[in-house]
């Protein structure tokens, strides 16, 4: 996997700005808003490639398919995640979306040395998951440069498993290896190479796109509600009771105990209209 000049071109480019340090706050959080300004206008360029890969993974999801991410440092926490907010959100298993970061879970809140440059590990962690050619692996890399990432994409491609990735620089090693890549070109950072900036926020974005593209079509959202949202909270509870009241023009103190009887809107409607027939 070659580092070539190219490759680290626009992540690890001189940032456009100089002697931060003697910035006031003001002109400090004015120039960081102008650069994430950039940011939608990146996403945007990509949203074909985007497109092209969540239309792939829907057919494979509806038949029984999951999506991995792979990610390491901040493309890694991003995808973990973007994957533990499903559950709560959408009701669905935590296994329908998986998010694996170089070094495991204590990478999350540290460091691991050295965990990034295996490219064997991703491909070894994807197994311990039984992956099939049902699933999905994508990458998230913001230099695309990531021996982790691309390691576990090329090996997945190598088994006929649909492979995408997400990274910020064109034409990159991960790129390259993903069958569907989708690349966000948001120009340096506002500190230099700190890709946790606009390159991380570029992946969240996308991130956020997949998969509540994904839940909408798998139909865990009714109109614009979440009808399959855990209800973990005295809020999220009230909102499911709303929802009640507006869908089957209940009463609150009814619409509450059927919410609360069946666990979900959705089941809570489910079971309402059975009633009915």
């Amino acid at each position: 996997m070659s580092d070539n000049k190219y490759t680290l071109s626009i992540t690890e480019s001189p940032s456009r700005f100089q002697n931060l340090e003697k910035m006031e706050v003001a002109d400090l959080i004015q120039n960081i808003n102008r650069e994430d300004a950039k940011v939608h206008e990146a996403v945007k360029k990509a949203l074909p490639q985007i497109e092209k890969l969540i239309v792939r993974i829907v057919e494979r999801m509806k038949k029984g398919g999951r999506v991995f991410y792979l990610g390491a440092g901040t493309s890694g926490r991003l995808g973990v995640l973007d994957a533990s907010e499903l559950p709560p959100t959408f009701g669905v298993p935590d296994t329908l979306v998986i998010g694996l970061i170089a070094g495991g879970d204590i990478a999350l809140r540290n460091a691991v040395e050295d965990a990034e440059d295996d490219p064997k590990m991703a491909w070894q962690e994807l197994n311990k998951h039984n992956i099939t050619q049902l699933d999905t692996v994508i990458g998230i890399a913001a230099s695309g440069t990531t021996p982790y990432v691309i390691g576990g994409i090329m090996e997945a491609r190598k088994s006929g498993i649909l492979t995408g990735c997400i990274t910020c620089n064109p034409n990159s090693e991960i790129a390259k290896a993903a069958e569907f890549p989708i690349e966000a070109i948001v120009g340096p950072e506002f500190i230099t190479g700190s890709t946790r900036l606009k390159a991380g926020t570029a992946q969240k974005m996308i991130l956020n796109m997949i998969t509540t593209t994904l839940m909408i079509k798998l139909g865990k959202v009714k109109g614009n509600k979440m009808i399959n949202m855990q209800l973990t909270n005295k809020k999220l509870i009230q909102r499911g009771t709303i929802m009640l009241m507006e869908e089957l023009g209940l009463k609150k103190e009814d619409a509450q105990a059927l919410l609360i009887k069946n666990g979900s809107v959705k089941k809570a409607i489910d079971a309402h209209n059975k009633t009915k027939k």
